[in-house]
């Protein structure tokens, strides 16, 4: 059985995702607070297998170091933001003055749209680009769920005034990829609670027509 868990961590509380199957997780954006997913991970008794970025900015990849240093497990992310990880001006960090400069110094396996598989998970992978170049939404099509990062939240959108931000491709890649999904599914966005697919196109404000 697939199951999922949210912490909302780090200063901004950016969701970061532990998914289980069986005695095995998968950790999607460790956003900080390594002691708190720590403390899910061996409360359950789970083996680690990799972290899955949906996307490199700061407040999604602010607890990387920490978590590899307790599970030196592969990093996966897209290869168009690689060079995101170790650079504050890409990610964002540089930006804000009251926030140290992230750098993480890992060198990650790079994911492109298709069928992935590690351990006891299978996920549909989907380029979601529009909030920035690299973003990925990972589809649990065994759990009902899917977890989209920034591209869409409850009632909401991803900012589009980022580096290589797009809004019309942004809604584009909502509309090809989010919303065909079926109506059940439940989306876990980078912020905030869970949603579906079906009360996002029925009540997003953004998503009108669709």
């Amino acid at each position: 059985m697939l199951t999922i868990r949210r912490l909302s961590l780090g200063p901004i509380q950016t969701n970061c995702y532990v998914v289980r199957s069986k005695e095995q997780a998968l950790i999607i954006d460790p956003s900080g607070e390594a002691t708190r997913v720590k403390q899910v991970i061996e409360q359950a008794g789970l083996k680690v297998q990799a972290i899955l970025l949906t996307h490199a900015h700061f407040d999604h990849i602010m607890g990387l170091e920490d978590i590899l240093r307790l599970y030196p497990v592969p990093v996966y992310m897209h290869k168009k933001e690689v060079e995101w990880l170790k650079e504050p001006m890409f990610n964002g960090s540089g930006k804000y003055a009251e926030l140290p400069n992230i750098s993480v110094d890992v060198e990650p396996e790079t994911l492109r749209e298709g069928e992935f598989s590690i351990g006891d998970f299978t996920m549909k992978v989907f380029e979601t680009p529009g909030h920035s170049p690299g973003s990925l939404s990972f589809y649990f099509e065994e759990g009902g769920f899917v977890v989209s990062g920034d591209a869409l939240f409850q009632g909401s959108i991803g900012r589009t005034d980022l580096i290589g931000g797009d809004l019309r491709l942004l809604l584009s890649m909502i509309e090809q990829k989010l919303l065909t999904l079926p109506e059940d599914t439940i989306i876990y966005s980078g912020h905030g609670p869970e949603t579906s697919v079906e009360d996002e196109m029925n009540h997003n404000p953004f998503l009108n027509g669709f």
